[in-house]
């Protein structure tokens, strides 16, 4: 071998190992943060005292500048209690709290010495620093600091943008006057760092100039020589640390290994007193369940009024929060991303070692909860929280059905704990589609009915429709199956639901909807199949559609719904949520029709930041 070839061999092998070292170093800092699961975002600033969007209301012209500041006068922080603040956010299961040190309208929450600078211990009512005596207050609780800094400074006489429609100056064309800027953002990210020590800081605004413009590798620097494990985000450089979705709950998960659902209670991040847009604690919590059954985390906003005071809608939230997170600790913590799609109509969670699975159930029933295509042997089945014993059927080599008592579900989310004694292997065997002579005939074995109308609700779900050559008609008039001895049940079902199986076709990827689906031959009816009495509305994510009407099918019953997290500057769908009457839930399994303005039309895409706030 040539000098230069061993040369060039030792410079790959040199790479590659610093490569291994840097993602094994990147990997540990990290680990707090993948096992935290949740966190507690806090808007406040002076936004809260006449209830308006925050630093946009004069970014675009709702109110101007001037008017904007005067907030300074009116925000007292008088009934101010960081205590109490942290007490709750740890109650409510939280593991870390990134609160707003400075917001796009540039007011400073601590004491900054930058130069020019506005602050609240200056400026406002207050006369206070109110950043230093949370971060006390955090660490006294053992719960890990994050700080939100906002990159622009839309108020600093020397930063280039002003509102949507003015710009100060030019700052490719007058250099000394940017640099001036980034000294000032960046003396003060250095007193944050000194001050505080964060464990993570969350940058915000960084659409408005490049990375090299940031100048980011400094920003990095200056943090990482403070605290080298500090984890930052990825709004300095669009890279960072780990990947901050907004307020839309992805639909697939996201390809960061480390990301972060940042999502309000109703629709505003700072407090909005006739903003009574609130999600329901049951929401908040399934949500919770959606971003650990993706292996990321929620950081749940809240936004304290002026006087420092929390609003009693987002006390409860965080209290009820608490209530589950409790009960489900070894569910939540330390847990990674769950099992594919298709073995269990559920959330799920795998515990490090894979030997445990966390199934999330957001529905009772006493029909049974079934498990497919898993080859490991199952040794335990039991409810999180209670350790209650679960009584398991294996009903072929790789199926099972767990029976759950009705006292033993959980009025939000019940988790059921299934351990093996290896890591979890899956069968990727596919079992037959259903026959018309399973389904309907009788037997005088174990009754099925239950479970082989959800194995037709999974068949069709996925294109398999048995009811394609039989005398099936869409209002189910007149049917008979040819099975003889056919089961009543099973007939009056399939005549109540013929709609849902006639000449539909396959249903709608996973992630939009927990459940089988299908849909109308021309695309434009979306059949939801709902197992057992949902615990809170059911929920479809993704749809771009607007909603013509709901029903439920069989009876007609029209039913309501409400979008929720549909910010109308985004693309990005809200959530559709539907309430079902509990008296209008079939004993077997229930089917809504859900009609559209048009063939159903999915959002699918990676969610990120909100760049554009109008």
């Amino acid at each position: 071998m040539s000098v230069l070839n061993r040369l060039l061999t030792f410079v790959l092998l040199f790479s590659i190992q610093a490569k291994a070292q840097n993602n094994t170093l990147k990997t540990e800092k990290m680990q707090w943060f993948a096992d935290a699961k949740l966190g507690i975002f806090i808007h406040w600033g002076i936004y809260s005292v006449n209830g308006i969007s925050e630093s946009w209301a004069f970014y675009n012209n709702y109110i101007n500048h001037d008017n904007y500041m005067k907030q300074l006068d009116g925000f007292t922080a008088a009934k101010y209690n960081p205590q109490d603040w942290v007490s709750l956010i740890k109650e409510s299961g939280a593991k870390y709290a990134v609160i707003t040190t400075k917001h796009h309208d540039g007011i400073s929450l601590w004491n900054t010495k930058a130069p020019k600078a506005t602050s609240t211990l200056n400026n406002s009512a207050a006369k206070k620093d109110l950043i230093s005596p949370f971060v006390t207050e955090l660490k006294k609780a053992g719960l890990k600091t994050g700080l939100y800094f906002s990159l622009p400074d839309w108020s600093y006489a020397d930063y280039d943008v002003f509102t949507r429609e003015r710009k100060r100056y030019d700052s490719k064309a007058d250099l000394p006057r940017w640099n001036r800027y980034l000294n000032y953002y960046q003396g003060q990210l250095k007193e944050l760092s000194t001050q505080y020590n964060p464990d993570l800081m969350w940058f915000d605004g960084d659409w408005e100039h490049t990375p090299e413009e940031w100048q980011s590798d400094k920003v990095h620097g200056l943090l990482k020589a403070k605290n080298p494990n500090i984890i930052i985000n990825s709004r300095l450089d669009k890279h960072g640390d780990y990947d901050t979705p907004e307020q839309g709950v992805p639909v697939v998960k996201p390809n960061a290994k480390y990301w972060e659902l940042c999502y309000t209670m109703n629709d505003s991040w700072g407090f909005q007193p006739y903003d009574k847009h609130y999600k329901s604690s049951n929401m908040i919590i399934r949500t919770l369940v959606d971003c650990i059954n993706m292996g990321g985390n929620l950081l749940l906003d809240i936004g304290p009024k002026a006087d420092g005071t929390i609003a009693e809608e987002q006390v409860k939230i965080l209290k009820d929060l608490g209530r589950w997170t409790k009960k489900h600790s070894e569910a939540i913590y330390e847990t990674q991303a769950g099992i594919p799609d298709g073995h269990i109509n559920a959330k799920t969670a795998l515990s490090k070692d894979k030997k445990e699975l966390y199934i999330y159930l957001d529905f009772k029933t006493t029909k049974g909860i079934a498990l497919k295509g898993i080859r490991s042997a199952i040794k335990k089945v039991e409810i999180v929280g209670s350790k209650a014993e679960v009584k398991s059927t294996k009903f072929n080599n790789t199926d099972y059905i767990f029976d759950v008592k009705e006292s033993d579900f959980d009025t939000d989310v019940t988790v059921l704990k299934v351990s093996f004694n290896e890591e979890i292997q899956f069968s990727d065997k596919k079992e037959n589609p259903l026959s018309l002579q399973t389904l309907f005939e009788v037997t005088h074995a174990m009754d099925f009915t239950n479970l082989n109308l959800r194995t037709l609700a999974s068949d069709i779900n996925d294109g398999v429709n048995i009811f394609e050559n039989t005398n099936l008609t869409s209002d189910g008039l007149g049917f008979k199956s040819e099975i003889k001895n056919a089961k009543n049940r099973v007939n009056a079902w399939v005549v109540k639901n013929a709609e849902a199986l006639y000449k539909t076709k396959k249903g709608i990827p996973p992630g939009h909807f927990t459940g089988n689906t299908v849909l109308s031959a021309d695309k434009q009816t979306l059949y939801l199949f709902v197992e057992g009495t949902p615990t809170g509305p059911i929920a479809i994510k993704g749809l771009k559609n607007n909603i013509s009407r709901i029903r439920v099918v069989g009876e007609g019953t029209m039913l309501n719904h409400e979008v929720y997290n549909k910010l109308y500057w985004s693309k990005v769908p809200g959530i559709v949520y539907i309430d079902i009457p509990k008296e209008k839930l079939d004993k077997e399994l229930t089917v809504i029709a859900v009609l559209l303005d048009g063939p159903i039309d999915l959002y699918r895409e990676k969610v990120g930041a909100i760049e554009s706030n109008l």
